[in-house]
């Protein structure tokens, strides 16, 4: 296990609560073993970001849009395993 850990934050406004955890449960359920935390933080003004460690993968503003589990996930691979096969995930096919 890395010191490898993923933060979600999301917005309690907008109620992206729901979002937020089942993207946790997606990261947990691919890479229990290899992070040591997936934690979600509550915050405001309609924001949504992932971030591993100290860098962003992700944000609702860059990016115009919420993410896709598949492309958080290939993220999260990128950075912390380059060579592991996400199966279906890197093959293209919807998750």
């Amino acid at each position: 296990m890395q010191d490898t850990r993923i933060v979600i934050a999301y917005c309690t406004q907008c109620q992206w609560l729901l979002r937020a955890a089942w993207l946790a449960q997606e990261l947990l359920m691919t890479f229990g073993q290899d992070v040591k935390e997936v934690a979600l933080r509550p915050g405001l003004g309609g924001i949504f970001e992932i971030h591993l460690n100290d860098e962003l993968l992700w944000s609702r503003a860059r990016e115009g849009r919420f993410p896709e589990a598949r492309e958080i996930k290939q993220r999260v691979r990128d950075r912390i395993d380059p060579d592991r096969d996400l199966g279906h995930i890197d093959r293209g096919q919807a998750h």
